[in-house]
């Protein structure tokens, strides 16, 4: 499954492998993109878990295509969802 982040071009750190350093880096420059993610994103409860993908990708997308300050860009990464 593709799993889309949204991050900044100067941030060093990697948010699917060092969530905690990047979120830190994040804040201390004053960016806080996960709360601008959160104002941008339409989603719910009631939606499935692909239906919120979609609507968190989508969010991503229009926050880099308008991107403002030009320092927005989305990564994916390709995550294996275990099977028990």
């Amino acid at each position: 499954m593709k799993v889309h982040m949204l991050t900044t071009i100067d941030n060093p750190y990697d948010p699917f492998e060092q969530w905690d350093e990047w979120y830190a880096w994040d804040l201390r420059s004053g960016y806080n993109t996960p709360a601008y993610l959160a104002r941008i994103v339409k989603t719910s409860s009631d939606l499935s878990d692909a239906d919120d993908h979609k609507e968190i990708e989508a969010a991503i997308d229009e926050i880099v295509e308008l991107n403002v300050l030009g320092i927005y860009r989305k990564i994916t990464k390709d995550i294996e969802i275990g099977t028990s």
